[in-house]
């Protein structure tokens, strides 16, 4: 008997799916923001809804490419059928446009060497250039302006130009809609293929991401500023990159929402001038930031200048109240040298001390974590390849409605995996009180129960948090079952404190025994590595909390090293 096929058939996308996205986002950005739509934008809403399906069809297609220009000829979109008859209803509704001329650079992105040379070379000396860029510059020095150029080219290639417009309130409309200006229509796809579930948070346009047109136009006059730095990086443009960053002095934060954005402006923009010795300008920009690493780039700065009092005034202040643990290392470091100069005798810096030992395994050529993970199986009762997985997907289980609480600015639409703050160190202070809720809740009852029911809840859904493929029920189990309840809250403990940062760093592996408290994790080195900085701090917090945690060297036996 035949044996049935056990390959799942791959999900399809609607054949206008697209469409469906566009609408979705614009449906969305109209009930979050209704009220501070500009006439541009509302004008351009209108226009689209009125035109036909097929019409709207084609423009969502145009607007999802790289243009301006698209050739008609090129175009050819099955699904929509014949587009002779969509493309005069979005000229006539004004969302499209024909081009009255175009540089002889933008005719050579849009038609091939062969075709500029059928076009143009009854017009050039002979012999034809042999390359595009040669061929494009004799054409440029022909006696003609740009309305010539393009009626000459498309009348001998038979061929006409459309450009959609409105670009710029399709674009405005994608960042209320997302967020940011990275995302596009294309991060609808994995949901509409049903493999990416996002979790049903609220969306309340009270806690919209942007409370007001002024919150808007300061987070866009951020983004004018960072593309012009980036336009004078890529020139070498040293003028404009001091003229970017005195802009940037004078400007005044009136929303959260801007500030992240801001900040990191600065910190790019300063360390850009430190590279270029224009310190002093460097730390007036530090100093605006409230992001690592301002305080550790001012007190590098200072410390270079010699300015010895001033670095250890600063970096005391770090040690104080640091941002982030990379700051209070860095800051350690720093103020050593500078108490030095200034007299003091050295620091004697305590070595680590971590747990480790070699092993010899033959190598398999499935990667030196793996094999490690086969040679602790023999062991111990399991074994676990994890990285930082686990400890991620329980803290991400620990802390799913707070992750996913309705707070002002954190959700803008409903694809998202966390909260747009879910980096920042704004995130703790927001949900304190329910984040203390929720450590007292699980101190007081069955740590155990508590995640496993929430997995039963939550697992597939969406979140940077939690590795459905790797954590699955059983793994959860059993973690839940043999590591103290203790070490999970010391290990959030320090998550909390820095998302951002520590949600990496975690050891390759984990093993358990077979009775509670008996585990270890393991981080597995191959011949020539080294250990990265945040695996140590990870490590060192392990053993202040006497959380079990081993560094394996591993060392190839002669019978491998032939392959």
């Amino acid at each position: 008997m035949e044996r049935a096929s056990s390959v799942e058939t791959p999900p399809q996308l609607h054949e206008h799916y697209y469409l469906h996205n566009f609408l979705s986002l614009c449906a969305s950005v109209e009930r979050q923001y209704e009220d501070f739509l500009d006439e541009q934008e509302r004008d351009f809403l209108e226009r689209f809804y009125a035109v036909d399906h097929a019409a709207q069809c084609l423009y969502v297609r145009l607007i999802s490419r790289v243009g301006p220009w698209f050739r008609l000829r090129k175009l050819n979109y099955p699904e929509i059928g014949e587009l002779v008859k969509p493309m005069e209803v979005l000229v006539d509704a004004g969302l499209v446009i024909e081009s009255s001329g175009l540089c002889v650079e933008a005719l050579g992105r849009l038609f091939t060497r062969q075709e500029l040379r059928q076009a143009y070379g009854a017009l050039l000396e002979t012999p034809l250039p042999t390359n595009k860029a040669g061929l494009i510059d004799s054409i440029e020095q022909l006696s003609m302006d740009e309305a010539q150029h393009l009626q000459h080219v498309t009348e001998v290639i038979g061929d006409e130009l459309r450009a959609p417009v409105c670009v710029e309130q399709v674009e405005l409309l994608q960042l209320l809609f997302f967020g940011n200006r990275h995302q596009s229509l294309t991060d609808f796809v994995l949901s509409d293929l049903g493999l990416a579930r996002h979790y049903p948070y609220p969306l309340n346009p009270e806690n919209r991401l942007f409370p007001c047109r002024e919150a808007l136009q300061e987070y866009l006059s951020c983004c004018e500023l960072q593309d012009a730095f980036w336009q004078f990086f890529e020139l070498d443009d040293e003028e404009g990159i001091v003229g970017v960053a005195t802009l940037m002095l004078e400007v005044e934060i009136c929303f959260a929402v801007s500030q992240y954005r801001w900040q990191r402006a600065w910190n790019a923009v300063a360390r850009e001038l430190e590279r270029r010795g224009e310190q002093e300008l460097a730390l007036a920009l530090y100093k605006r930031s409230e992001r690592h690493p301002a305080r550790e780039r001012r007190a590098r700065i200072l410390e270079g200048l010699e300015n010895w009092t001033g670095v250890v005034s600063l970096c005391e202040d770090i040690l104080a109240a640091p941002w982030c643990e990379a700051e209070h290392e860095a800051a350690m470091k720093i103020v050593a040298r500078a108490r030095r100069k200034l007299g003091g005798g050295p620091v004697r810096r305590v070595p680590d001390t971590f747990v480790e030992f070699t092993i010899t395994l033959p190598r398999s050529g499935e990667g030196v974590e793996r094999d490690a993970q086969l040679h602790f199986q023999g062991q111990w009762h399991t074994a676990h390849y994890v990285e930082n997985s686990l400890m991620n997907t329980l803290f991400g289980l620990a802390f799913w409605e707070q992750i996913f609480a309705d707070v002002p600015g954190a959700f803008h639409n409903a694809y998202q995996g966390v909260p747009q703050d879910m980096y920042e160190p704004e995130f703790v202070t927001r949900r304190a009180e329910a984040i203390t809720h929720r450590l007292d809740e699980l101190r007081s009852g069955s740590l155990h129960d508590a995640l496993l029911a929430a997995y039963k809840r939550y697992a597939g859904y969406q979140c940077h948090w939690t590795d459905w493929r790797v954590v699955d029920e059983k793994l959860l189990s059993t973690a839940l079952k043999i590591i103290p309840a203790e070490d999970l809250f010391a290990i959030w403990e320090r998550l909390l404190f820095d998302p951002a940062e520590n949600r990496s760093g975690f050891p390759d592996l984990i093993a358990f025994g077979e009775r509670p408290g008996n585990y270890s994790m393991i981080e597995v080195k191959g011949p020539g590595d080294a250990l990265q900085n945040n695996q140590k701090r990870w490590l060192r917090y392990f053993s202040e909390h006497d959380i079990p945690a081993t560094v394996v060297w591993v060392e190839w036996s002669e019978e491998s090293d032939g392959g």
